[in-house]
Order: C-alpha cells, then structure tokens, then sequence
C-alpha cells in the first residue's frame, strides 16, 4: 500500500512539534497551554467550588467544561467537543473525593491548525494536574485518519484532515505520574496500557483501518506521554 506523501515533510507516523507549558494563568487554581504544531490550545481550571449544577449528582464531583473558540459563536461542532471533554475528564478524575462541587475547565481555542480536539484534551489534562485536581490516572489523545487510498496518518494539519476520509481521536490512558495511587494502573479490570479511555470516529474507515489507528496511536502516545511527564516534572523541581 502507497504511503501518503506530506507536505509538510513528516512520515505517516510523525507528531508534529509538542510543547506543554503549565501555571500560566495567574487567576486559575490551573492552567495550562499545549501546542502540536501550529496547533495551540489552553485550558484553565477553577474548582472544585461548593455546589453541583442542577441534573448533576451531589455525591460526586462535577465536571463542567466551556468550550470558547478562536472567533464567534460556539456551534454544534463546539458542544460536541465540550461533551466529549466532559465525559473523558469525569472518567479520568476520581469524582468521589470532593462530592457536591463543581470543577470549570475551560478551554481556549489560540489557532487551529488541525487535530484540535486531541490537543485540547492534553491541555486539560495538565491543566487538571496543575490544579491539583484528583486523579486516577493521566490521558493522552491522538488523532489518526485515514486517507483516500487507506492509508493512516497521525496528528494532521487542517489541510490534511480536509482530505481525509476518515478520522478516530482517541484517548488513551497514561501511568506517567508516579504520585498516582497505587491499584489505579487497572482500568475497569484490565492492564491500563490496554485501555482506551474514549473513542470517537468520524468520516467512513474499515474496522481493519479502525484498529491500524488505534495500534498507531497507541504507539506513537510514549511521545505525547513524555512531553506531559517532562513538563508535570519542570513545576515540581
């Protein structure tokens, strides 16, 4: 099967440049910015503040995620993101620790230059970290897509994805932090490395093209793993 050739250089399996800063935001419990490429996203988190949102349950820490863009309104592209992040940091998060409060990520979109949702997914991510906010163990998100001719490219650029015929962002369980408790390199029963924490597929793929994304995301997360543990390392030294 033909590779797909990029413009930009990189092989099928590339990440583009990462860079994750943490503690930028001086009004947030924390913060976080985190780019992959032209790519830039950063996340702020407040909380956990009294109270949960009404439908909300009150034994449980609530996660509430708003979602701004670059420029103008927020859309039905936009809810989707802020639902998928919700849910993604609820099943990261140990919710039982500070029932009946309300933890506020929100999320600043700085350029979108492709594969966005992963990237905001990573910033929240150390953002949560930065906060202090529990957890049972890190994330990290990939995005992988299938061109015309079947074959998988990683973390594309937005002219890529406008040539893609199909997406998978995933989500894949992380043990960097070693000040996680211990037992919580289980997921649901399973080895943590085996699991995938969410999954969202976009566009037309075989499940064949499916499982060569995830085995490829899954492989190239070591990268997106060291750029959070060098950068969770950095504030605490």
């Amino acid at each position: 099967m033909m590779e797909t050739d990029r413009k930009d250089g990189r092989t099928p399996n590339q990440l583009r440049m990462l860079s994750c800063s943490r503690n930028i935001l001086h009004r947030a419990h924390g913060s976080a910015s985190w780019s992959q490429g032209e790519t830039k996203v950063l996340a702020a988190v407040y909380g956990p503040n009294a109270g949960t949102k009404k439908n909300e349950d009150p034994e449980k820490a609530c996660i509430e995620v708003i979602w701004k863009p670059k420029t103008g309104q927020i859309g039905k592209a936009e809810k989707e993101c802020e639902m998928i992040m919700k849910k993604t940091i609820q099943s990261i998060c140990l919710l039982t620790i500070n029932p009946n409060t309300t933890t506020s990520v929100v999320v600043q979109v700085v350029n979108d230059d492709g594969a966005l949702l992963p990237c905001a997914i990573n910033a929240a991510c150390a953002a949560l970290v930065d906060a202090g906010i529990p957890m049972k163990h890190l994330a990290v998100a990939i995005c992988c897509c299938v061109a015309e001719e079947g074959s998988v490219l990683l973390d594309p650029t937005k002219l890529e994805e406008q040539q893609m015929r199909g997406f998978a962002y995933i989500v894949f369980p992380n043990s960097a932090l070693s000040a996680l408790p211990k037992g919580s390199s289980l997921v649901d029963g399973e080895p943590l490395e085996h699991g995938i924490i969410t999954s969202v597929t976009h566009g037309v793929m075989s499940v064949d093209e499916y499982l060569r994304c995830v085995g490829r995301g899954r492989a190239a997360c070591a990268k997106l793993s060291d750029v959070l543990r060098r950068s969770l390392q950095k504030s605490e030294s």
